[in-house]
């Protein structure tokens, strides 16, 4: 079986990371597949939601740090240009995660830890069983974050939470993860699944261009000035005007109905 195992259905992309007997560690294949399948539904217009889960009892549990120990005997200029390379390749993924025109969602069992904080943190939601658990875990092998997890942490739990989740390492359950800011909503274990296909169907029914704009807005605002953010919603806002599911929505509003988006 591969290490990422891709489903297409009701407009909806689920992508299993699928190393059970790893917790889903995040290996080479698996990184190159996610590369590949992202951009292909970034272009595939039929698919309006996206969602990304973990084989088994786990979500991520990191990177393959089982492989790193066959590395560290290596001189320290190999290394170093070894994992320049590897943590780059890792990059092309948060980018077009970011850059997706269509809501991308993590449902997170289990444990998240390292890259898996990271992978789930880079999705616009994230839906949590009330047992699943978090963990930064980069100290705990000598080394610091990557993965985007050093740029959304701190915009979303404040920079001194930012630095105790880092520095420490600690592990914290889902609960105190709703209360930080970091995910969005906790179910109980064997409502997971559920509530996911009931939130990304939700989704997979929505005005998903706008979403996409939506999306480019809010990123945007953490690095634009004011006028520029300004201006960015009145052109975001004057494209979506343009398409059929203004129309549709405008006029659903006045009918009084609930609006039938396509999507387009």
């Amino acid at each position: 079986m591969p290490d990422l195992v891709v489903d297409i259905r009701d407009s909806i992309a689920t992508l299993t990371f699928n190393r059970p007997k790893a917790r889903n560690a995040l290996s080479t294949e698996m990184r190159a597949s996610l590369v590949e399948r992202l951009h292909e539904i970034e272009e595939n217009d039929d698919i309006r939601c996206v969602v990304m889960r973990g084989e088994g009892d786990h979500f991520m549990a990191g990177g393959d740090v089982k492989r790193m120990s066959e590395l560290v005997q290596q001189p320290p200029e190999t290394l170093r240009n070894h994992f320049i390379q590897h943590i780059h390749a890792l990059h092309p993924i948060m980018f077009a995660m970011r850059r997706m025109p269509k809501p991308v969602v993590a449902s997170v069992a289990g444990a998240a830890a390292g890259a898996g904080v990271s992978m789930a943190l880079a999705c616009d939601l994230i839906i949590a069983a009330e047992d699943a658990f978090f963990t930064l875990a980069y100290c705990h092998i000598g080394t610091s974050p990557d993965g985007s997890s050093s740029f959304y942490l701190p915009r979303m739990v404040g920079l001194k939470k930012a630095m105790e989740i880092a520095l420490l390492g600690d592990n914290f359950s889902a609960t105190k993860a709703l209360e930080m800011g970091m995910i969005n909503f906790v179910v109980p274990p064997d409502q997971l699944e559920r509530e996911t296909q009931k939130l990304t169907e939700r989704l997979a029914v929505g005005p998903t261009h706008v979403y996409g704009n939506t999306k480019r807005l809010l990123n945007r605002s953490l690095e634009n000035e004011f006028e520029s953010q300004l201006q960015m919603e009145a052109e975001c806002f004057a494209d979506c005007a343009t398409r059929n599911d203004f129309k549709e929505g405008v006029t659903a509003f006045v009918e009084k109905r609930r609006p039938n988006f396509t999507g387009t």
